[in-house]
């Protein structure tokens, strides 16, 4: 934004990074979702996950089918654009992301650690492994969606997402240089520094209203997972 606009107005924004869930749920998520968004990145860790095409294509259909049943307008309808991802697993082949690719409605691969968030427990338990599929995402230009924390019981929760950065992420920078990765739901300082000292292959999305609270927010009188990402 240059000193001459101080304003910037969305005039209808797409959401990077939405949880429509699954089932009767999608009766109220998706008719909210279309109210305000046009297009959305739909996240993949539904029961069972969104692991390959065919399974993106039916939820797909599922959203839609609870699109059309709603009372918006036509208009809204038919401005919806639901962008789905895939849930990288352990079992995830190059050929699976040369399909996703191909297909038309696979916007992006998300990458969860095993056992970091919610129906995770099907993630990655070796980020090292998936180097064939990191490849395939580098050459068929389809952008990894990072929950971005390590899983290591013995490292506070706070400097989950630093280490994160630091033994995996700057690792796999190095070894994918053209890979398009986005940081999602950054938590820290650091994330957002690491995510602007990079190249344009690298970008983060962000809870705003996160920034509004603090440690005793989340905290004091128990815990409350709305004020926190990780």
């Amino acid at each position: 934004m240059t000193d001459s606009i101080r304003e910037l107005t969305l005039l209808q924004p797409d959401d990077w990074h939405i949880h429509l869930r699954d089932d009767k749920a999608l009766a109220t998520t998706v008719p909210h979702a279309a109210q305000s968004f046009n297009r959305v990145i739909c996240m993949p860790n539904l029961v069972p996950p969104v692991k390959n095409i065919d399974a993106a294509q039916a939820y797909r259909e599922r959203i839609l089918q609870h699109l059309a049943a709603s009372d918006l307008s036509a208009e809204r309808k038919a401005a919806f654009d639901p962008r789905m991802t895939l849930y990288l697993t352990d079992q995830t082949t190059a050929q699976d992301i040369e399909m996703a690719a191909k297909s038309g409605i696979v916007q992006a691969v998300k990458l969860y650690p095993a056992g970091a968030t919610t129906n995770s427990a099907d993630g990655v338990t070796d980020i090292n492994a998936c180097v064939d599929v990191f490849e395939a995402l580098e050459k068929y230009n389809l952008p990894l969606l990072l929950h971005g924390e390590v899983t290591h019981d013995h490292v506070d929760i706070f400097d989950r997402e630093k280490r994160f950065l630091d033994e995996v992420l700057a690792q796999i920078i190095v070894k994918f240089p053209t890979m398009k990765i986005v940081l999602e739901h950054i938590t820290t300082s650091d994330a957002a520094d690491f995510v602007l000292e990079q190249g344009n292959q690298i970008a983060a999305t962000i809870t705003p209203q996160h920034l509004m609270f603090n440690r005793n927010h989340l905290l004091v009188g128990g815990i409350k997972p709305h004020f926190y990402c990780l």
